[in-house]
């Protein structure tokens, strides 16, 4: 793979229908699959821990109050659950090495 600054999706299912002999479509079904179920854990509340890469979690914002940069005016801003991503030890040295 060359580098760039971003994958896509559909470079992802290549990349990984090349890996592991599947077609386009088996391999579209399996990373739709992984992120699907991610999401629904990560809507439910649940934490997930892929050991060696890193870990999925919401976090909470409260609400709070903003301002709107054009105009000055205070906005108010719900409260909110956002994904965050922490990642592993073992990802951390294969990036750094």
């Amino acid at each position: 793979m060359t580098r760039r600054d971003a994958m896509t999706k559909a470079e992802l299912v290549e990349e990984v229908a090349g890996m592991t002999q599947l077609t386009k479509k088996h391999a579209e079904i399996i990373v739709n699959t992984v992120f699907e179920s991610i999401v629904e854990s990560l809507r439910d509340g649940s934490k997930i821990e892929l050991r060696g890469f890193g870990s999925f979690r919401v976090r909470s914002r409260g609400a709070r109050i903003g301002r709107n940069p054009k105009t000055g005016d205070q906005v108010d801003v719900p409260a909110k659950r956002i994904p965050y991503f922490k990642p592993g030890k073992q990802l951390k040295v294969l990036l750094n090495s």
